[in-house]
């Protein structure tokens, strides 16, 4: 408990009929306008990711409505060059990649008369012809497939594939008009922050040793950015030297070409709480397949190896200093984000658990219930009636 900070009792009778009604209203409230509450959320959590800097800014002697202007303009100025970089790099990959899927199964050779796919489908019965795996019978069955799809027109699916990966970067783009909302709200919470702030310390003053509530917040959070960062850049670049190296070693051919967006995709995948892992290895797996069926089972156990290092070492060290909370919190808080409010509620599940535990053990310094103890004075006093004296007979 800091020194010079008021301890607020919160009596029986309250804790008996006033905070379930309190609990059961706000139930109600939030999931009556549970949408507005969301952005109001994500608002509060962008303003105190950016406070930091804007307190830095401040440092230059200009006041706190030109910081917030200038930090944010930066901030939106790198969001929307961030985005666009990667839509980029993603729309470009992805029409050489159907470039080569086409041609894997279009491309006739001269000489062959056989597409490549006919070939890496003639390689793969040859070798299980020569390990004793001669009953295994899929050259035919593999050639009668390349023929369908080759009358099916496969650059007529890649080019639907490069169509939509198109319109998702548009919706990107989008999608950055939509968080006005959020960006305006935002603003005005950072404006504010100070006169919070203050109100806050006035009530329940810190000590020298004690940070403000707003600090111990801002400190949650960015101790879990700096966290979840750190694991998607182990993770991200851990995949594409992996897939680097299959490449160079022939067991994923071209793979060195792509390993630089499959580790970018891997990266930004593993912001997602349990589905980025996973998220992260399709694009991968699918090239491998579409590339040569053998590369596809280099790939799964490539990933199957970056997953146990990091579920047994990256994550347990670097996000459980980060977080500080239990493994069934943390559970059930992605678990009711995704409930509540889909892969959104998941995206900011944790990074609210982080800021919802500092204003915890904020208030847990500073807020007392009255103990339901036994004993002492009962509510009502009445006077206890003596027993009658027993006749002198009877004492007899």
């Amino acid at each position: 408990m800091p020194a010079g900070a008021a301890k607020i009792v919160i009596p029986r009778w309250i804790q008996l009929v006033g905070l379930p009604l309190v609990l059961l209203f706000l139930w109600v409230v939030a999931g009556a306008v549970r949408h507005v509450i969301f952005l109001f959320l994500v608002a509060l959590l962008i303003a105190l990711l950016l406070s930091p800097i804007v307190r830095l800014v401040q440092r230059v002697r200009l006041p706190r409505g030109f910081a917030v202007a200038i930090v944010y303009l930066l901030f939106v100025l790198v969001l929307i060059a961030a985005i666009g970089a990667i839509g980029t790099v993603v729309v470009s990959e992805t029409k050489t990649a159907a470039k080569r899927v086409d041609s894997y199964f279009t491309d006739v050779n001269g000489r062959t008369g056989q597409v490549q796919a006919d070939v890496d489908i003639d390689r793969l019965q040859h070798w299980l012809n020569t390990h004793r795996l001669g009953s295994i019978h899929i050259q035919a069955r593999g050639h009668t497939l390349v023929r369908d799809i080759r009358r099916k027109d496969i650059g007529k699916y890649t080019n639907d594939v490069v169509n939509f990966v198109e319109v998702a970067a548009i919706s990107v783009g989008k999608l950055l008009f939509n968080l006005i909302v959020i960006f305006v709200a935002s603003i005005y919470m950072l404006l504010d922050f100070p006169r919070l702030g203050a109100a806050i310390d006035r009530r329940f003053p810190p000590s020298a040793e004690s940070d403000p509530l707003l600090i111990r917040m801002e400190h949650s959070l960015t101790s879990y950015v700096k966290g979840q960062a750190l694991v998607s850049l182990i993770i991200g670049t851990s995949a594409g030297i992996g897939l680097w190296l299959l490449g160079v070693l022939g067991l994923l051919p071209h793979g060195q070409k792509y390993a630089l967006v499959f580790g970018g995709w891997v990266s930004i995948t593993e912001l997602i709480p349990y589905l980025g892992p996973w998220l992260g290895a399709i694009p991968p797996l699918l090239y491998a397949l579409v590339v040569h069926p053998l590369s596809a089972v280099w790939v799964v156990l490539l990933f199957l190896a970056i997953h146990q290092v990091e579920g047994h070492i990256v994550v347990p060290n670097v996000m459980g200093s980060a977080l500080r909370l239990h493994p069934l919190l943390v559970i059930f808080g992605l678990l009711a984000g995704g409930e509540i409010y889909g892969l959104p509620g998941v995206l900011v599940a944790l990074p609210l658990l982080a800021a919802a535990r500092a204003m915890w053990e904020f208030f847990s310094e500073r807020v007392k219930l009255e103990p339901w103890q036994e004993g002492g004075l009962p509510p009502v006093e009445v006077e206890l009636e003596q027993a009658p004296q027993p006749p002198a007979a009877a004492r007899r």
